[in-house]
Parts: C-alpha cells; structure tokens; sequence
C-alpha cells in the first residue's frame, strides 16, 4: 500500500508542484492523467510546473510601493 501511494504521488508530482506555485492546476491535470505514462509527457508537464511564472509572481503595474506616482511635483 505504501509503494502505490508512493508511485501515486510520483506520477502526480507536476500537477502537486503546480498546484503548489499557484497555476491554473486544470490544465496541468488533465494532460497529466493522459500524457503523464510516458516518459517525455511527465518530463514536460514537470518543466512546465517548475519553470512557468504563476499568476501570483506578475506584480501589478499599478502599484507604485514608494509613492512616486502621487509625489510628481
């Protein structure tokens, strides 16, 4: 029992990665249920996880953290 929840884990180690960072975790997922079994689909799908910028990181253009916007004389 513990090989399978090992191997489980493993085999959805992208989509825990990429629900971890903060992506869109439904994409990933479904491409890892049907391209996950061979080898160069989870290879892509966990350099996909790792090396795409989340939503989160994108900062904001609006935001101004020293005040320059409102300080223009």
């Amino acid at each position: 029992m513990i090989h399978l929840t090992f191997l489980a884990v493993l085999y959805f180690l992208p989509t825990i990665i990429a629900a971890n960072r903060g992506h869109e975790v439904a994409g990933i997922l479904l491409l890892n249920l049907f391209f996950g079994w061979t080898g160069i689909g989870w290879i892509a799908l966990l350099l996909w996880a790792l090396l795409s910028w989340p939503r989160y990181y994108c900062p904001d253009p609006r935001y101004d953290p020293h005040g320059y916007y409102w300080r223009r004389w």
